[in-house]
């Protein structure tokens, strides 16, 4: 009798990551002095990569009737700095990030500007971001971060939106989680300044190194300008 072995699926080891990271930010938690902390901020987010490439192609094509766009959105979670000694201390985090791209357009006739035809669409995913950053802090109160991220897709949906003459005559959402890779491990890197009251200010870049479509069939990766302030406990 052959045994039955099950596939380790997408989301299962979605599921031992997140686990896994969860049970190493505890351990390190019972070994250290930990100050507990909460930040939040806009975020900046586009893709790059050969997808972005063709659609520049086409936009050239077009004369620049349509256009690329970032996406803007907002990031909040929380987080724990864990000295390690003198100017260097790790800080992991969890994090609620928006991502996305979006494409426009606008076209209009000689002697017809009125008419006013338009067209978007607009990529919304949604992220669990988690962080492990190393900080070192060369002078009072400036900070100087860097390390891995693993991301987790909760959502992501294609809103398509078309119209003429001030009205919109074609308008869909489209949830495509199924077509996007459920993790995308990645680096991030900035800078902070921490005030003595427990307030910060930082400013951060996220680089993805997974291809966001699970079919591959374009190469596509997330990247993202985080702005935040926060306050640690």
């Amino acid at each position: 009798m052959q045994d039955v072995q099950t596939p380790v699926t997408n989301n299962m080891k979605s599921k031992i990551i997140l686990l896994g990271t969860l049970m190493f930010f505890s351990f390190i938690t019972l070994q250290a002095q930990v100050n507990f902390g909460i930040k939040a901020g806009p975020t900046f987010t586009t893709w790059r990569g050969d997808a972005t490439g063709s659609m520049n192609e086409m936009i050239d094509a077009t004369n620049g009737i349509l256009k690329t766009q970032g996406k803007t959105g907002f990031f909040a979670g929380l987080s724990a700095t864990i000295p390690l000694g003198g100017i260097v201390s790790i800080e992991p985090a969890v994090l609620y990030a928006q991502k996305g791209y979006q494409l426009s357009g606008d076209y209009s006739i000689d002697k017809l500007d009125f008419v006013g035809i338009n067209a978007s669409a607009k990529v919304n995913s949604h992220y669990i971001d988690i962080p492990l950053l190393l900080k070192v802090e060369p002078s009072k109160g400036f900070q100087v971060f860097a390390g891995p991220q693993v991301s987790f897709l909760v959502q992501s949906d294609m809103k398509v939106d078309a119209g003429a003459l001030g009205f919109s005559f074609f308008k869909r959402t489209m949830d495509i989680s199924d077509q996007m890779n459920s993790i995308d491990v990645g680096l991030t890197g900035g800078l902070g300044y921490q005030f003595t009251n427990g307030f910060s200010v930082s400013a951060s870049y996220d680089h993805g190194l997974n291809r966001l479509d699970k079919n591959e069939n374009f190469k596509a990766y997330n990247q993202a300008f985080k702005v935040g302030v926060g306050f640690n406990f």
